[in-house]
């Protein structure tokens, strides 16, 4: 029998493979596709843990269609998140720039990462020049049970005119956002997070390079021959060893399954609450699959940008099996 050869793994897509610049991601681009009038464009959460739920399946073309399937899902916690403030977007001939911030009275945990200001800040009535406006949110991980005080502070994108956004703003700036202020259940999201990290790895783990022959000289885990003389500057699309994990990602269309208010989060909880998390004191979701990032990580969560219309089925069991035998 001839032997199957695997050189490599690995997508090519992603160079470098480097760790990321902090332990959450941040969204570069918002496209107009996800963008609706009156509301934002995302929010954030904790993830929690896993565990799989019993519901009806009603994909159009699914061979299991009105049957009940088990489905793997993925439980988030997402306390609300404050707009701390607005961001004001001009253009000039380099493209789109940050041009002022209008800050809210900041909250205690928050002067954790940012200065104190005490200068009042109002929003201005008029908006010219002014291409686009953005929130300034923070998350409030201390309504939390996982130990960290420290919050973190990203952008939000709005949809809508200037004259909408700046409304909008006007409304929330200093307020509270909640889960379902943006997304409703059977919503299709895009996941930004940060993945677990693994450390310095091997061509092997890290690429899935075939081992060599048992024959062969000097290593047995090596990628093999890198060219003539041996090069001192190696091509990017070698498998060499290097960061494992630790990387921003992006996965498309997940489906918002259930959206569980902050009364009845503690019963999504197994027994003895998820490992190394505890159990939920604020508003959950349930998303089918699972999610790059580990515990405690911060997700954000965004409108799908190439969204595939689903509607949220109908769940009849929630599995609460305790992966600790209890």
């Amino acid at each position: 029998m001839p032997k199957t050869r695997k050189p490599r793994s690995g997508s090519l897509q992603y160079w470098p493979r480097v760790r990321a610049n902090r332990p959450y991601a941040r969204i570069r681009q918002w496209s107009s596709k996800v963008l609706t009038a009156g509301k934002p464009a995302g929010f954030a959460g904790f993830k929690a843990g896993m565990t799989h739920v019993m519901l009806t399946d009603n994909r159009t073309n699914s061979k299991t269609k009105g049957m009940d399937i088990c489905v793997p899902v993925t439980i988030i916690e997402c306390p609300p998140i404050k707009v701390m403030g607005v961001r004001f977007y001009k253009k000039d001939a380099y493209g789109k720039s940050a041009a002022m911030d209008v800050l809210a009275k900041l909250d205690k945990d928050v002067l954790r990462k940012v200065p104190k200001n005490n200068k009042t800040h109002t929003l201005p009535e008029t908006t010219d020049g002014v291409v686009e406006l953005r929130l300034l949110v923070h998350t409030k991980p201390s309504q939390t049970g996982i130990g960290q005080k420290k919050p973190a502070i990203f952008e939000l994108a709005m949809g809508g005119s200037i004259d909408e956004q700046l409304a909008y703003a006007k409304e929330k700036l200093g307020k509270d956002i909640t889960i379902q202020d943006v997304f409703a259940e059977g919503d299709m999201l895009d996941i930004h997070s940060v993945t677990k990290g693994k450390g310095f790895q091997g061509p092997v783990k890290r690429f899935g390079v075939t081992l060599r022959n048992h024959k062969s000289e000097k290593v047995i885990r090596g990628p093999g021959n890198l060219g003539a003389w041996s090069p001192g500057h190696g091509n990017f699309y070698v498998a060499h060893a290097g960061q494992m994990g630790y990387h921003a990602r992006t996965e498309r269309n997940k489906h918002l399954l259930k959206i569980t208010p902050a009364s009845e989060s503690s019963s999504l909880a197994p027994q003895g609450g998820f490992l190394r998390y505890g159990i939920p004191k604020c508003d959950c979701i349930l998303v089918k699959g699972s999610l790059p990032g580990t515990t405690k990580r911060l997700i954000i969560l965004t409108t799908a940008e190439r969204a595939k219309q689903h509607q949220a089925p109908s769940i009849t069991l929630i599995s609460r099996h305790s992966p600790q035998g209890r």
